[in-house]
């Protein structure tokens, strides 16, 4: 089906990028890319957050995938540091943000009720203190 095959090209494009971050990292890398660090490219973030803000507010829908594009590989960047680095990997961050997302709908994904936006923002946002109870 249509929907599965679209599934297992995206699948594979998001190995190419990372195997591209990977390959810019590398010995044979880039040497710009080798040189970045956490730190470096820390401010990257904002500024291509801020041009896709901008690209949704001129509603220019070429420039928002292009902007998005560049936070994803400045986003796929900083994980290859940290993994490099032994901090944590790939897995641990896509992980991670599964089970959050999952456990802050539980409206989706369990059995609890919401009936409008509102209702299913606030139990995000009470689910999002719980958590901070747990871990602090």
């Amino acid at each position: 089906n249509l929907e599965e095959e679209m599934y297992e090209k995206e699948k594979e494009l998001f190995a190419e990028m990372m195997g591209i971050i990977a390959k810019l990292r590398g010995p044979e890398g880039c040497l710009w890319d080798r040189k970045q660090t956490l730190e470096s490219l820390a401010p990257n973030i904002l500024e291509e957050a801020k041009e896709i803000s901008g690209a949704v507010e001129s509603e220019d829908i070429n420039n928002l995938r292009e902007e998005l594009g560049d936070l994803l590989m400045v986003i796929l960047m900083e994980i290859e540091i940290a993994q490099e680095k032994g901090l944590f990997t790939y897995s641990d961050v896509l992980s991670g943000a599964i089970k959050k997302f999952v456990r802050r709908h539980p409206h989706v994904f369990g059995d609890v009720k919401v009936n409008t936006p509102e209702e299913a923002l606030a139990l995000w946002k009470k689910m999002k203190r719980e958590e901070k109870e747990i871990n602090n």
